[in-house]
């Protein structure tokens, strides 16, 4: 859309727009434009309409520039860091969409294409619909607008604004119907090629797997996908949630009906009799339970990784079947609610219909056991429950000979010792997670705030007023530029580019320095080049700024050095670096040359952990190990923000009683501090971190 307004519009012209949406820009203080942005969406239709002013009296002429221009898509292998793109992909894992704990739900998509390199997306929403309607392995989705983000060394896919979707079904010879709840879509002619030639790939290149099973065919110690209907539904505790579900087949092994109250079960109670000897119940835990409870009765569904576990209850011989969706995403565990025009559905719903029920009633009822007499009360289920629910929500790294302890005894122990806990988060501090980002100075053990972007803005304002030193440019090692703004001020601006064999490298490659530019111009430098030191002239050298400031910017992030323990070195020390083979300017190495002590940033949280025998506050001291997230990205990624609370809303969910919290366990080590006055234990966490599918 933006080329073709461009090719269309002149000087003086009047513009309508219609159908954008009113944002907060997130790059104003950056690039100092307005504080708003206009955001298009396919959605909504958007579309600008252009007045001209004819240039002779005549009757005025309206123009409109559609939303449907040819996109341009872009194979996998060809994907760039911080790009937004269009793309078609083959889904070789998804994850169903599931409540992200925060605001939005979430997706997980890895796609393909002939390149043979894969794309992992992770997409949000906070409307359920506008997420990519994914069936099964083998469909095809066409991205619009997806941002590429580089992170461990592989490209990686996120929503980014105006990002919309079609899927397709993968199967040779199915027709080509995208799925999508958007009333407003392009699709293109030559487009149907595009899904025919990756249809045709997939079937010769990608292991899909066949049909989902069937409950006749279940085993006990099973992993499997089930497309069924729900006939009824009921809550047990406040982390687990029942579901009656058929595929009008039968399983051949007794298997496990939940006690519920009567009154607590939604669902025909004509319906739920005469299919009590084909329904099989499926116990789902910790974060499917809210998806499961908006399911409606009737529905169809497929439910991915099921798992089937063999049980004999204490006071029986008989065996029988458990059906569990376990908590997390791991291996794409999830619920997905199917359309009725979906060929699987409509598979099923006529041989659901074929189905005599008159036979199946006729069955003894011992092929279910009736839980009344399995448990012997209450507590012996809600035990059940618990031992069938996810076992933690963190992972340990390391020590896994040592056995739990309860908190009581650590709390009568003496320090140092190192424990295995198995404990709930019941709250932490601080609670705006952006708060919890510290710089920690490893040489003298200090922590401090990170400084504000605003402090860092007066100091280059400061060191602006010292003109540069024109003796100083041009060295042995660095080329330079000078020139003078054009506003009031008439500011001087240098730039120095640090060579290599006397050679300047490509933007990506090169350290350069710079006197006099305000913070704006600072951050466009970090945008195209590797490094930039801000720097200001002496008589005989160029040398940093106060350690207030950032010595060092590098994309995004901003290093600091510890005022008490770096001990500053002329600039010219960094020529050491530039004469090696391949200077890698990493921020380590370009601190040691300098005489700075490098601040790292790290996360700095208090847990207050309860196990039903005690509660105790441990500290978290990390990097990037317990998140899996570095915390010197965290401060200026909005989407490593995101995850970040989503992790700690899953560790600690908002409003839920402490019953329903998710278990942690971790590894905590005591420590004496002394001073005058007093002697405290402190406890630390150590060697734990965040399980994968958590988030």
């Amino acid at each position: 859309m933006a080329e073709d307004f461009a090719k269309v519009i002149r000087h003086g012209d009047t513009v309508v727009v219609a159908g954008f949406k009113l944002a907060k820009s997130p790059t104003a203080r950056e690039d100092g434009r307005h504080g708003c942005h206009l955001e298009m969406s396919e959605e909504a239709g958007s579309a600008i309409y252009i007045y001209t002013i004819p240039k002779k009296p005549a009757a005025s002429e309206t123009a409109s520039v559609s939303v449907a221009p040819k996109y341009v898509y872009t194979p996998l292998n060809h994907l760039k860091d911080g790009t937004i793109v269009n793309l078609y992909g083959i889904v070789k894992f998804f994850k169903p969409p599931y409540v992200s704990k925060g605001t939005d739900y979430c997706s997980v998509v890895t796609l393909v294409d002939p390149s043979n390199v894969k794309l992992t997306c992770t997409l949000f929403n906070g409307n359920l619909d506008s997420l990519p309607k994914i069936y099964k392995v083998g469909d095809i989705v066409r991205f619009h607008r997806i941002k590429i983000r580089e992170y461990n060394g592989q490209m990686q896919g996120i929503t980014s604004v105006g990002f919309a979707s079609l899927t397709f079904d993968g199967t040779v010879g199915a027709p080509i119907v995208p799925r999508t709840s958007s009333k407003v879509y392009t699709f293109m002619d030559e487009e149907q090629k595009t899904i025919e030639e990756l249809r045709v790939w997939a079937a010769s290149n990608l292991s899909i797997s066949g049909p989902a099973a069937k409950l006749s065919g279940v085993q006990p110690m099973l992993f499997f996908d089930l497309t069924c209907q729900l006939v009824g539904k009921a809550k047990v505790d406040g982390s687990s949630f029942l579901l009656k579900v058929w595929d009008g087949t039968k399983c051949p092994y007794p298997t496990w009906k939940v006690p519920v109250e009567a009154r607590d079960l939604e669902g025909e109670k004509v319906v739920l009799h005469q299919l009590r000897n084909l329904t099989v119940d499926i116990l789902v835990y910790d974060n499917h339970v809210q998806l499961a409870k908006s399911l409606k009765v009737g529905s169809f569904l497929r439910i991915y990784s099921i798992h089937t576990k063999q049980a004999n209850a204490d006071n029986e011989d008989v065996s029988h079947i458990e059906f569990h969706l376990h908590g997390g995403t791991c291996y794409g565990r999830g619920i997905g609610v199917l359309p009725e025009n979906n060929p699987d559905v409509k598979e099923l719903k006529a041989f659901l219909e074929s189905v005599d029920l008159a036979d199946s009633q006729n069955i003894e009822s011992m092929s279910s056991v009736e839980l009344d007499g399995t448990f012997n009360n209450v507590t012996d289920l809600e035990s059940h429950l618990q031992r069938c629910q996810q076992l933690s929500v963190t992972v340990l790294t390391d020590h896994q000979d040592l056995n739990n302890t309860e908190l009581k005894t650590i709390l009568n122990s003496t320090a140092p010792q190192q424990y295995r806990i198995r404990a709930k988060l019941r709250t932490y501090k601080p609670q705006k997670l952006y708060q919890c980002i510290k710089l920690h100075c490893s040489k003298c053990n200090s922590l401090q705030e990170v400084p504000d972007g605003d402090d860092f803005d007066f100091i280059l304002q400061g060191s602006a007023i010292t003109a540069p030193n024109p003796e100083l440019h041009n060295t042995s090692w660095y080329d330079s530029a000078m020139w003078t703004t054009q506003d009031q001020k008439q500011r001087k601006i240098a730039i120095h580019f640090v060579k290599h064999d006397e050679m300047l490298q490509q933007p990506e490659d090169t350290l350069l320095m710079i006197e006099g530019g305000t913070l704006k111009e600072v951050w466009k430098l970090t945008k195209r080049f590797k490094c930039v030191i801000p720097v200001r002239s002496t008589e005989d050298d160029l040398e940093l700024l106060d350690l207030s400031a950032p010595f060092l910017l590098q994309g995004n992030i901003k290093y600091y050095g510890c005022k008490q323990c770096s001990t500053p070195k002329p600039i010219k020390s960094l020529s050491s670096i530039a004469a090696e083979q391949r200077p890698s300017w990493e921020p380590t190495e370009i601190a040691q040359v300098l005489g700075i002590e490098l601040l790292q940033y790290v996360f700095i949280m208090k847990f207050t952990l309860v196990d039903g025998t005690g509660a105790l506050n441990a500290y978290l001291f990390d990097y990037e190990k317990f998140f899996q997230i570095p915390a010197s990205e965290i401060l200026t990624n909005n989407f490593l923000q995101q995850k970040m609370q989503m992790t700690m809303n899953t560790l600690c969910p908002p409003g839920r009683k402490l019953d329903d919290l998710p278990w942690l366990e971790c590894f905590i080590k005591s420590y004496n501090v002394r001073d005058a006055m007093k002697h405290q234990v402190y406890y630390q966490i150590f060697d734990t971190t965040v399980a994968e599918d958590v988030v």
